[in-house]
């Protein structure tokens, strides 16, 4: 997971995370200088997946509707990196409600 850190230097925070495009553009709105670069294809989804994680660990502590647009958000950035079809994935997802169900029924496994 990215970590922030607080330079020495005084208020300036030092990151290592995929941002939204346009985080730079609102920093400088609010006068800070906002440093950064775009990721090559390698750093891009390994901070697609990084950034994952993190989504979803915010989900784990606060489980709003707004965390959840955001692992939706980042899924769909996944989708879109891997070339992922929406309609192949429908379709994965029902044949593997078809053979195996949902999880609806709450059912939780004890042994096997």
């Amino acid at each position: 997971m990215a970590k922030s850190t607080r330079s020495a230097t005084g208020n300036r925070m030092k990151y290592s995370k995929l941002i939204r495009d346009r985080i730079p553009e609102i920093i400088e709105g609010k006068g800070e200088k906002a440093v950064f670069h775009i990721a090559d294809d390698a750093e891009y989804w390994s901070k697609l997946k990084e950034k994952l994680g993190e989504e979803v660990e915010e989900f784990y502590a606060s489980e709003t509707v707004e965390e959840m647009a955001d692992i939706l958000e980042i899924i769909n950035a996944i989708c879109e990196y891997k070339k992922f079809n929406n309609k192949e994935i429908e379709f994965n997802r029902k044949a593997k409600a078809d053979k195996r169900g949902l999880f609806k029924k709450r059912i939780i496994l004890e042994e096997s």
